[in-house]
């Protein structure tokens, strides 16, 4: 299958691209919400220069989609016909088990004429965190959602110790939104990302109806022409 894959450059996109390409699958697109100003991805906060550094050195092309919440299933749509027409099979996720996640990408990936493959789906949360750190995970957690964890967890990096130090009702995979990552190096890459953080800071998001409030850890390029 020629793929494209839902890219957030966080840990679970980056482990089921690792999968899909051992099963086999040529993944040549790295496809990313930013909001509708371009300026910073949907959830993770990262800006279009970091994220395309990241997708290119694990060999992807980025693509991305801007658009407010109100229009982001219409211009996602519009965003994988685009990618079917560049010769795209299907769409690669690295979703593990939210329920309203799974009918929703397989319906704008049906809506463009693609298949979508979900190579994490049901697995074990604590396995799947193994598995990373086996392939040699760096990450850094790029936002906190105030509900979940404060401030002090945003710009830490995510290995065993950051796992240790969760509270107990905070599922150690963020997957409920509780935090997101950036990876930096591990399987796929041929060097750590030259990437800085500097000092965090604090934004409310208000989606579906309700606020929430995110600390976030702004990423920098530190590469040589920077």
């Amino acid at each position: 299958m020629v793929a494209a894959i839902s890219w957030s450059g966080g840990k679970y996109g980056w482990l089921a691209l690792l999968r899909a390409r051992a099963a086999g699958h040529e993944v040549r697109y790295a496809l990313t919400m930013f909001d509708q100003s371009g300026a910073c991805s949907r959830s993770h906060a990262v800006s279009p220069d970091v994220m395309a550094i990241q997708v290119r050195a694990l060999g992807l092309e980025p693509v991305s989609v801007c658009a407010p919440w109100r229009r982001c299933e219409a211009a996602l749509v519009s965003g994988l016909r685009n990618l079917a027409r560049r010769g795209v099979d299907g769409v690669i996720f690295g979703d593990i088990d939210m329920a309203a996640h799974r009918p929703f990408e397989e319906g704008v990936c049906a809506a463009a004429g693609l298949a979508a493959a979900l190579p994490l789906w049901q697995e074990n949360r604590a396995a799947l965190v193994e598995e990373m750190f086996g392939h040699g995970l760096k990450a850094v957690v790029v936002t906190t959602d105030d509900r979940y964890l404060d401030g002090g967890y945003c710009g830490r990096r995510f290995d065993r110790a950051f796992v240790a130090a969760l509270p107990r009702a905070v599922d150690r995979c963020g997957e409920n939104g509780e935090f997101h990552t950036f990876v930096t190096g591990g399987a796929g890459f041929e060097a750590d990302l030259p990437i800085t953080t500097p000092p965090r800071y604090a934004h409310a998001v208000s989606f579906n109806g309700a606020t929430a409030h995110y600390h976030c850890a702004p990423l920098r390029n530190a590469g040589p022409n920077h």
